[in-house]
């Protein structure tokens, strides 16, 4: 595991920190019963096999 030689400055922990964030999921339209969605990719075949519904 690397190890740091130097302690980082605060200033440049909390530079780096502020870099991290986390990005909206990209949404994929989905027809179920007539309606279309849009949904993550990852509950695609959830909503087209029926286990999740869309609220109304």
């Amino acid at each position: 595991m690397a190890v740091p030689k130097r302690k980082m400055s605060r200033s440049n922990t909390r530079h780096r920190r502020a870099r991290w964030k986390a990005s909206a999921p990209g949404l994929v339209p989905v027809t179920v019963d007539g309606v279309t969605l849009r949904v993550p990719p990852h509950l695609v075949a959830a909503y087209r096999r029926g286990l999740l519904r869309p609220e109304d």
